[in-house]
């Protein structure tokens, strides 16, 4: 596939993307984000590994006949490359059985693979070989989280007399600062990059490699999800170690808003729930209810607030506020929904909770997309007590549903949830800031009681319906940004 004339050439590289592989926010955000910009005319090519857990099936991934050859410390590894189109955007499969035939992405429930920095040297090398041998020629290389962070460092040293990247600017995207790729020193041989590269100015980490950092400095510039997380991630209290570099390039760090794809959660037209609905027919939020508490178990209420969450199960995530509020909540009468898995010790910490009120709560460890669907359609308040949250999604999607957002003002939550106010009837949901299981449960509270007065719960309702989450305004974002970049870049030369 060779660039389009007149097209800005954008090339995506990311661990995962929906709706091919997925274990969190980033893959929705890669998947929608890479639709957005192909809307908008961009030419936009996006490089996955080839997961075994690719349903091919559904996507039916054809082989381009190219292969490629990458060095991992003194051996070089082979890849084949793989191809699927999907809204407008060609999506390229690195595939590599010994390093991506597994039965997780990164690991296990035991634990992280203990390769993991070969598995993504691997890959981030092998993006720049799959460029060049498929002539992409990008004016952007935009990769996402530690596990592309090296691209931007090969493209600076490495690539850097590449004529297939002479006029490439990169950015790199950081979806959540607390993964940082972060592997002893020991495993610099795989990286194949001189020893000067290891210092605290470039990879180096308290002793350690930091796969995270190298996109940091080698970046043309950084972006984050939400406006209010790139200044926090600049504190001691949110920048895990790495806000003195953060504060360095606070110039070329922007943050710009998640959306979602309003196509896929959609309630007037979603597949996976009991009856669509929108503002005005809200009746169908009271069957999706019904269907879903006795989908689950839970006695058929339809005066019973039904509490919901849908979260990776991880200290990020507030899951130990749930745990401290849970007898609290559980008094008030409501019923309480939790879909998740992680952490083994939240896990069966929840586990034991609800077997202690068996009509009153249900905790599914899985993950389910089709019940996600079900719960944001059919749940009146959703959960999101999280210590740190770089933007957020469920949030939104809780507010497309109907379902309304209890969450701690940190990040994307604080940017997108205004508190509401039942004089003026303005606001969108509840939110606290003190990370406390007290401060959590009042805002429940206010929550619940609001339930209770059923005209001014309908207008909390749709004010979160007629909100807009779709992906058009930080699409556009995104396009001004490269193309910035990709001027600073051609000027320089």
């Amino acid at each position: 596939m060779t660039p389009v004339e007149g097209k800005l050439n954008i090339l995506m590289a990311a661990s995962e993307a929906a709706p091919y592989a997925k274990t969190g926010g980033l893959a929705d955000v890669v998947g929608a984000l890479s639709k957005a910009l192909a809307a908008r005319g961009a030419s936009v090519s996006v490089f996955l590994p080839f997961y075994s857990q690719i349903d091919q099936s559904r996507f039916p991934l054809k082989s381009t006949g190219q292969t490629i050859a990458v060095p991992v410390s003194g051996r070089l590894e082979t890849g084949e490359i793989f191809s699927h189109e999907l809204a407008g955007v060609r999506y390229y499969f690195i595939k590599n059985d010994s390093y991506f035939n597994r039965p997780g992405l990164y690991g296990t429930n035991e634990g992280d693979y203990p390769d993991n920095a070969a598995r993504f040297v691997f890959f981030s090398r092998a993006v720049l070989e799959s460029a060049k041998v498929l002539n992409l020629r990008p004016q952007i290389v935009h990769s996402h989280d530690w596990h592309t962070g090296l691209i931007p460092v090969y493209l600076n040293t490495a690539y850097a007399g590449e004529p297939s990247f002479q006029e490439t600017a990169t950015l790199f995207t950081i979806h959540n600062l607390g993964y940082q790729g972060i592997f002893w020193h020991y495993d610099w041989h795989l990286l194949n990059l001189p020893w000067e590269y290891f210092n605290p100015e470039a990879l180096e980490f308290y002793g350690k490699i930091n796969f995270l950092k190298g996109g940091l400095i080698f970046a043309d510039a950084l972006s984050t999800v939400s406006p209010g997380y790139a200044k926090e991630i600049q504190t001691a209290a949110y920048g895990h170690r790495l806000e003195g570099v953060l504060r360095k390039r606070r110039k070329n760090l922007y943050g710009i808003l998640n959306g979602i794809d309003t196509e896929e959660w959609d309630p007037s037209r979603d597949p996976h729930i009991a009856s669509n609905y929108d503002t005005k027919t809200l009746q169908g939020k009271e069957k999706c209810k019904a269907a879903l508490q006795k989908e689950v178990g839970l006695p058929v209420q339809k005066d019973a607030p039904l509490l919901a969450m849908i979260s990776r199960l991880s200290e990020q995530k507030g899951i130990d506020l749930i745990v401290s509020a849970f007898d609290r909540m559980m008094a008030t009468g409501a019923q309480l929904i939790i879909l998740g898995n992680g952490d083994k010790e939240y896990e069966m910490r929840l586990e034991a909770l609800a077997k202690e009120y068996p009509q009153q709560a249900v905790v599914k460890i899985a993950y389910d997309h089709p019940l996600a669907h079900r719960i944001e359609a059919g749940a009146d308040i959703f959960l999101m007590p999280s210590k740190y949250e770089p933007c957020g999604l469920s949030q939104m999607m809780s507010l497309r549903y109907g379902t309304v957002p209890v969450v701690r003002a940190t990040g994307g939550l604080d940017d997108t949830i205004t508190q509401f106010n039942p004089d003026t009837l303005k606001g969108n949901g509840f939110k606290f800031k003190a990370y406390t299981a007290t401060a959590f449960f009042r805002q429940v509270q206010n929550a619940l009681s609001l339930f209770r007065e059923k005209k001014k719960w309908r207008a909390l309702i749709r004010n979160g319906m007629e909100g807009n989450y779709a992906w058009d305004a930080s699409a556009e974002k995104y396009l001004n940004l490269y193309k910035r970049i990709h001027n600073k870049k051609r000027g320089e030369k």
